[in-house]
């Protein structure tokens, strides 16, 4: 187990009690030599090739004496399923010398399963802890992080959860614009994972009716979509509203998402075309050169306030707000960016632009307004969000995958990933130290804003209790660990972890168009017994590997 972050951790002799209590922990390491049919059994329930998933359970034990310290009891969703029998039967096992990733991948596992609903109309995946009481079947679930739910569901090994959850959403009287969100391009990519197209070509009716609506309420002539920054579920911005670079960026990518899927070619024509004529507004009137960043465009008034309307009279004098906010990198998500434009990524980590100890602020530093005073407990005027730090994530490990020379490297991948760890974590009145995600934090002290708020009101329970409104498997799988999935059966791994950052790690019994994976890697060969090196595995047997952590590529 880990000894700490910053403050203190679990007292070690209440961690030891509790897992020998639970001796199925025990019995089970007790278990691993077992005989060979023993552990084909195991591999058929847990999909596991290399690891032996008992070997985390302790985790979850952990986890439920945490969650009852901090909100007076236990939830296990509303299947009331105990998580650890879930996870077994789902989730791909991470094995890593990190052990804050490891214990970390574990615990966003936890708290997701939290916010799965079997409903008779399938799964639906929540943002806040699931609200039964909403009649319509939402549970009150959200678009704005669903591309994010989708994400990481796409790794779980039954397919319809996922799928499930992309359907509700294309479904007819669901208010999939109530956020903007990039939800064709999130089916796109979940095809990509399990290596079927039939679900996107069985939404693409929907798809095009939603791109549709979407040009209807919130494009203007000039071919820009306009949004207020609260319907990108990212209020009291800086910059405000606007041509954002949020939405115009998920339109291009649900345009290219729609041509890819569609085998009509009058289709792929029209989409594609949407698509390329975004690009170009999105290089010429949403990049600053000035600022070397993509910015907001709003209309100029005397005040420097936003007029906030949907639609620009024409000839309306407009220009860019003039503030770097992390948005900025969302065009990257999608590879829209020309190769010049990568000096945006010099922010990353610049003192007076968004670099803080426990993550990205959503704005920068130099801007005189930045964390400007607000007493609502939602801003994006400089705290660190999961959110933002998901899609700035995402978006570097896009970049980091072009083509050509890069400004940033593996280790500013490993970076912002190491400190969007170190962030998810709370500090409890008996001093406690334990893992927690919720909804903004301040980047330097890494206290939950939100949390706090409701701490001064005497409410230890409140909605940001597990918010599931940012990604971690997915990032962690597609970027550090680096599968980058594919429509055909080639296997690319490319991974951002550096050189000698850790010595081992391995993801195993990872789905993916209809086989399980097994990525390790093992610096002495000691660790998992395959050698030294990168292996990759399909269905348990080896199919490439190197000697030297790189890029490894092989066949389904």
């Amino acid at each position: 187990m880990t000894t700490g972050f910053h403050g203190w951790r679990w007292p070690v002799a209440v961690m030891i009690s509790t897992l020998m209590a639970g001796s199925a922990w025990a019995l089970n390491s007790a278990a691993r030599t077992g005989s060979e049919s023993e552990k084909s059994g195991q591999q058929a329930t847990s999909g596991a090739a290399v690891l032996k998933p008992d070997e985390y359970r302790h985790y979850v034990d952990l986890f439920r004496i945490q969650e009852q310290e901090a909100t007076g009891k236990i939830y296990d969703g509303e299947s009331g399923e105990d998580p650890w029998a879930w996870m077994k039967r789902e989730i791909p096992w991470f094995d890593s010398s990190d052990k804050k990733f490891e214990e970390m991948y574990y615990f966003r596992w936890y708290a997701w399963k939290k916010h799965l609903v079997q409903t008779p109309q399938g799964y639906v995946i929540t943002e806040w802890l699931p609200k039964p009481e909403f009649k319509d079947g939402s549970y009150g679930a959200l678009p704005d992080a669903a591309p994010f739910h989708i994400g990481e569901a796409r790794w779980l090994r039954e397919t319809k959860i996922a799928e499930d959850d992309a359907r509700y959403w294309f479904s007819q009287g669901v208010d999939v614009r109530k956020y903007s969100d990039a939800m064709a391009a999130s089916v796109r990519d979940l095809t990509l994972a399990t290596g079927d197209k039939a679900l996107g070509v069985s939404l693409l009716p929907a798809m095009k009716e939603n791109y549709k609506a979407w040009e209807t309420t919130q494009q203007d002539a000039n071919g820009l979509f306009w949004s207020i920054d609260t319907r990108d579920a990212m209020e009291k911005s800086i910059s405000g509203d606007g041509y954002r670079p949020t939405l115009n960026s998920y339109m291009y990518a649900d345009a290219r998402a729609i041509a890819e899927l569609s085998t009509d070619a009058a289709v792929k024509a029209e989409f594609n075309s949407k698509a390329d004529k975004l690009h170009e507004l999105i290089e010429t009137k949403l990049w600053n050169p000035k600022d070397e960043f993509y910015e907001v465009m709003s209309p100029a008034t005397d005040s420097g306030i936003r007029k906030q309307k949907r639609f620009v009279d024409p000839g309306t004098t407009m220009q860019l707000s003039g503030v770097r906010e992390l948005i900025g990198y969302v065009p990257w998500m999608y590879g829209i960016p020309a190769t010049s434009h990568a000096a945006a990524w010099k922010q990353l980590f610049d003192p007076q632009g968004f670099d803080g100890k426990f993550g990205a602020t959503t704005a920068e530093r130099r801007n005189p307004r930045f964390r400007f005073a607000s007493s609502d407990q939602c801003t994006w005027n400089g705290p660190s969000w999961p959110f933002a730090t998901t899609e700035t994530l995402l978006a570097l490990a896009a970049y980091e995958n072009e083509p050509g020379a890069s400004v940033m490297s593996p280790e500013d991948y490993y970076r912002l990933f190491e400190r969007y760890v170190l962030a998810q974590h709370q500090t409890l009145k008996s001093g406690h130290v334990i893992d927690w995600i919720d909804e903004d934090l301040d980047a330097d002290t890494d206290e939950w804003i939100a949390k706090d708020l409701l701490l001064a009101k005497n409410k230890q329970v409140g909605r940001g209790n597990y918010y599931n409104h940012s990604g971690f498997a997915d990032p962690l799988i597609t970027g550090l660990i680096g599968l980058r999935p594919r429509a055909d059966n080639r296997v690319v791994i490319h991974p951002l972890l550096p050189a000698g950052a850790w010595s081992y790690f391995a993801v195993d019994g990872l789905p993916y168009h209809g086989h399980l994976l097994t990525v390790l890697w093992d610096a002495t060969g000691t660790r998992y017994g395959k050698g030294k090196g990168m292996v990759l595995m399909v269905d348990g047997k080896r199919v490439a590997g190197r000697k030297d952590l790189g890029p490894l590529e092989g066949e389904l």
